[in-house]
């Protein structure tokens, strides 16, 4: 609200804010609006969609790069969908990295210990990242920041993408799928969500990753198999897991839920590992990406009522 707000005054738009999430239960809120502006947990099914387009709804204004959870086929010939392609890759880039030291430095162990006056180093052994192997699972914009950063280290980086060109703009060594996941120390995703990357990391592709090996996935959470994932876990096939996205995030990212219990047997298995360090889907959340993610979204929404070509549609 805060960085909306302060944008805004270069618009005049008339915003409402609403803390409930866009769904079914929720559309009624859209009365008497003119666009929709949603984020990676609301529901854009095609039920929502047509209600919104029923009501008047012009413009589905996403505050995000990804796009998977609209239902692109049933808003096509109804509302205009923008979204935010660009808004600071440094952010989820310098995440990534941040939970690749936490974890292979128990970073997130030694705080607690020493909460408890417990200044032991038993236990928190890490390991040079300089020399070691990184595959990079897409290399787009953040994808390409990662690489930069890894680069830094003295880390032999390997990426794949289905764009073999980008990798090559990335200034780093393609390498097939296959190839990656079996040379790969630590293994990061920045790929979008489609049919073909659902679960893309399973059971086959886990077991063939070298013995003890790091995944870190800041980009969707279907990416991964979150059961294939338990499973090698326990065997240690996996050695540490970095996730800033959960595949069932939606009831639960971005709400304090303190005072209550999860009802999610996958997730709360998934904290009882003390080499899984899991985030709120926070990877995007800088002062620079928030300031950027309301300035473009308040532009889309601008030229689209204006008359002029809209910036970033997205088509089906």
């Amino acid at each position: 609200m805060e960085f909306f707000k302060r944008e805004n005054r270069n618009y005049q738009f008339a915003i409402s804010f609403f803390q409930e999430r866009l769904s079914d239960k929720t559309c009624h809120l859209a009365t008497g609006h003119d666009v929709v502006c949603v984020f990676v947990n609301d529901t854009l099914s095609s039920s929502v969609i047509d209600t919104l387009h029923a009501m008047g709804i012009k413009q589905l204004a996403l505050r995000s790069t990804g796009y998977n959870h609209v239902d692109l086929r049933a808003a096509k010939g109804k509302l205009c969908v923008v979204r935010v392609p660009d808004y600071s890759p440094y952010s989820v880039a310098e995440h990534t990295v941040a939970m690749m030291l936490t974890l292979n430095r128990k970073i997130h162990k030694a705080y607690a210990q020493i909460k408890e006056n417990n200044f032991s180093i038993e236990h928190l052994l890490g390991f040079d990242m300089h020399g070691k192997t990184v595959g990079i699972i897409g290399s787009g914009r953040i994808g390409k920041q990662v690489i930069a950063i890894l680069k830094g280290f003295g880390m032999n980086v390997i990426a794949y993408d289905v764009l073999p060109k980008e990798v090559e703009k990335a200034g780093c060594a393609y390498s097939s799928l296959d190839a990656l996941l079996q040379k790969s120390d630590i293994i990061s995703l920045h790929c979008p969500l489609t049919p073909d990357s659902f679960h893309m990391i399973n059971a086959v592709s886990l077991a063939k990753m070298k013995k003890g090996v790091m995944i870190i996935n800041t980009a969707r959470g279907a990416l991964i198999d979150t059961k294939a994932l338990i499973a090698s876990l326990k065997t240690q096939q996996v050695g540490a897991a970095g996730l800033d996205v959960y595949e069932e995030e939606g009831a639960y990212f971005f709400e304090d839920l303190s005072d209550t219990f999860l009802n999610d047997d996958t997730l709360a298995r998934l904290q009882t590992f003390p080499n899984v360090l899991i985030t709120s889907h926070q990877g995007f959340f800088t002062l620079e990406a928030m300031e950027s993610i309301a300035k473009t979204t308040l532009e889309n929404i601008s030229l689209f009522f204006s008359g002029q070509p809209p910036q970033n549609v997205i088509s089906e």
